[in-house]
């Protein structure tokens, strides 16, 4: 099920930064000294170079909104659709300035997500019949993160933690930091309320072992595991924890690691190296 849009008070600053960032301190001069002020207005199609998933056209079309309050648009496919190449995603007719120099700002920003959620969906289908979901992780774009984890979503994945306040993962370095897993696991439920989930980060079955039998922990990160540790993690978990697979997952990967029947499957990938989806825009005539 596609999620809902984000709302435009969470979507339209992340597109007003990016397109201050572009038009800098005197705007577009090319587009201002080419194009008379009462040029004509110009329609222009965003069409599909390449196979994909749609996400992030409401950041594209709010680009343009702001540039020209007063555009035209007409949508022909909403986010969570999957195209082929050619098919036509939306159209905006608008003042030549505006969708001159709104163009680049709205490429960047759906073939960027268009590309993660394109990246996310192939995961998911193809873990599609086991027990494992596939989640992101933190490894996301500096100030893009709201519109890459919406991405993840579009894609058919689900989100881990939004940012370091929202939820507990105690990583190998915050471990050698307090002396040992005892102490780092303790610590952090005495820290933080009863509404808070703990995960911790392991990278062998006896750092497992220590983690289940200290207790205190809602999930388990199996770092860097060959699958044949997995199954056994999976075996010696018994179900008291969730188990979330991460380290080098990719399309070629993942359904080995899903078939070991852990639960959660992250890959930093999805958003650090998944290639956008090639998406143009078209002018008409």
């Amino acid at each position: 099920m596609t999620p809902p849009e984000l709302p435009a008070i969470i979507v339209e600053p992340i597109v007003r930064a990016a397109l201050l960032e572009d038009l800098g301190r005197a705007g577009d001069i090319t587009t201002d000294a080419i194009v008379p002020q009462d040029a004509p207005p110009l329609a222009a199609t965003l069409a599909a170079r390449k196979p994909g998933r749609i996400a992030g056209l409401g950041a594209a079309l709010t680009a343009f909104r702001l540039l020209d309050p007063d555009v035209r648009v007409e949508v022909f496919r909403v986010d969570g659709s999957d195209v082929v190449r050619g098919d036509a995603i939306a159209s905006v007719t608008g003042t030549m300035r505006g969708v001159l120099s709104a163009e680049r700002t709205a490429l960047n920003l759906l073939c960027r997500l268009s590309g993660i959620a394109t990246a996310t969906y192939a995961l998911v289908a193809a873990v599609r019949g086991t027990r494992a979901t596939i989640a992101c992780t933190r490894k996301m774009t500096p100030g893009l993160r709201t519109l890459e984890k919406y991405a993840i979503r579009v894609g058919g994945g689900l989100n881990h933690r939004f940012g370091l306040d929202d939820a507990v993962l105690i990583k190998d370095n915050h471990i050698a930091a307090v002396g040992g897993i005892r102490p780092a696991i303790e610590r952090a439920r005495a820290g933080v309320g009863h509404l808070v989930k703990i995960e911790i980060e392991v990278d062998t079955l006896e750092q497992l072992r220590e983690v289940l039998e200290v207790g205190g922990a809602d999930a388990v990160l199996l770092d860097n595991m060959s699958p044949a540790q997995m199954r056994e993690a999976v075996a010696i978990a018994g179900g008291r924890v969730v188990l979330e697979a991460s380290g080098s997952v990719t399309a070629q990967t993942v359904a080995e690691v899903a078939a070991t029947g852990v639960d959660v499957i992250s890959s930093g990938w999805l958003t650090h190296s998944a290639p956008a989806l090639d998406i143009g825009l078209d002018f008409a005539g």
